[in-house]
């Protein structure tokens, strides 16, 4: 591994920020899952599940897969029997387990085709205090393996506790997180709102941030953003919904609505807001959960609500990769989706063994970005000096 040294500064301060997912990647970051306290039969299923997520997105992109040294002949054996091997390598990375989203670095870019990464603290969202495994020392450590594998400079963020699921920007100087996340005493209890607001800005280089008060129901993540809402363009979002007013759900995504109705993003235009119809409630059975093993992960009871959602997906040069769970609304999704999209493929992918570790398919994959010189970078104030990382 190659070391850079880390900057004093932010992002913002030096002229970097975070991209939009839409934009150019130079190829996706995943980490193979094999933790048998959260991951049935030893997590076999899950690395089929993974591999299927791996080989869609090869298929339009190039993937890297953390994989610690004992699982390495497994992971290679997996990645040889697929039609895409050809793009999908591994590097050895000791982890926790296999969230790269919040784990893996978030990167960012400046105009003259420089990337560097944000390396974030992790304390397994919510460290002693909920989080949902210990010890997670070697999670937080894969955003500075990463980068030191790409060569990148890093920023790290030290006891300023953040992941990539509970962010979304659009590149432009607007960023959606959820309340229920980002004020949760179990992440940042000594920032309010604004010392958060003020962390992101220098971070993110970003100017403006949607509040929305509550994610997915259920969501072990204290309600990422990233499962229930998403830019899909500039000033246009993609919204999980329900129209069942008795479903718990729709209060959330109610609230979700009114704020985005009532915003402007940093650039002032208003919201265009799109409907994402979420699939039936859905609920973990004792026979998935029977294999999982005890341990020091949480433990999941049968018929626990699980937080399954289409806004999980994950965009890739040319291609969109989404869950889908068998349900009438996997099509509606899908069809959605494309008319959002209307230059990429929409790729189906079974989410269900994802969806019982926790998670799903935006979950387990970060974005590399591919920048060209001179790109357009976001017109966003001047730095504020004075935050500590």
């Amino acid at each position: 591994m190659t070391f850079r040294k880390r900057p004093t500064s932010t992002p913002r301060a030096d002229g970097f920020h975070m991209p939009a997912e839409w934009e150019r990647h130079q190829h996706t970051w995943m980490v193979w899952p094999e933790r048998p306290d959260n991951w049935r039969m030893t997590a076999k299923p899950a690395q089929a599940a993974f591999m299927r997520v791996a080989q869609a997105i090869a298929g339009f992109e190039p993937v890297k897969i953390c994989v610690s040294a004992e699982q390495r002949d497994i992971a290679l054996a997996a990645i040889d029997a697929t039609p895409t091997h050809h793009s999908i390598s591994i590097v050895e990375i000791e982890t926790d387990d296999a969230w790269c989203r919040d784990t893996g670095p978030t990167f960012v870019v400046n105009g003259q085709g420089e990337v560097r990464g944000v390396d974030w603290t992790f304390n397994a969202w919510g460290g002693h205090n909920g989080g949902l495994y210990s010890p997670w020392q070697r999670d937080d450590e894969v955003a500075a393996s990463v980068l030191a594998i790409e060569g990148l400079a890093r920023y790290r963020t030290e006891s300023f506790v953040m992941e990539g699921g509970a962010i979304h920007v659009d590149g432009e100087g607007t960023v959606l997180v959820t309340e229920a996340c980002l004020l949760n005493a179990n992440r940042n209890p000594e920032l309010d709102r604004s010392g958060i607001e003020a962390r992101l800005r220098e971070y993110l280089t970003i100017d403006k941030v949607i509040w929305l008060p509550r994610g997915i129901v259920n969501d072990e993540t204290d309600e990422h953003v990233d499962n229930m809402c998403c830019f899909c363009g500039p000033a246009e979002v993609l919204l999980a919904w329900t129209e069942d007013r008795t479903d718990p759900q729709y209060a959330f995504c109610a609230a979700a609505l009114a704020v985005l109705e009532a915003s402007i993003d940093a650039k002032g235009r208003a919201f265009k807001v799109h409907k994402l119809p979420l699939p039936a409630v859905m609920t973990g059975t004792a026979d998935e959960y029977a294999t999982v093993e005890a341990g020091n992960a949480i433990a999941r009871e049968p018929l626990t609500r699980l937080a399954a959602s289409y806004i999980n997906f994950y965009l890739c040069n040319g291609g969109l990769i989404v869950p889908k769970f068998d349900d009438p609304n996997d099509d509606v999704a899908a069809q959605i989706l494309a008319d959002c999209f209307p230059n990429r493929r929409v790729v189906q992918v079974p989410g269900r063994e994802i969806l019982l570790g926790g998670g799903n398919i935006h979950c387990i994959t970060q974005q590399q970005p591919a920048v060209l010189v001179c790109q357009q970078q976001p017109q966003v104030g001047s730095a504020s000096p004075g935050v500590p990382g």
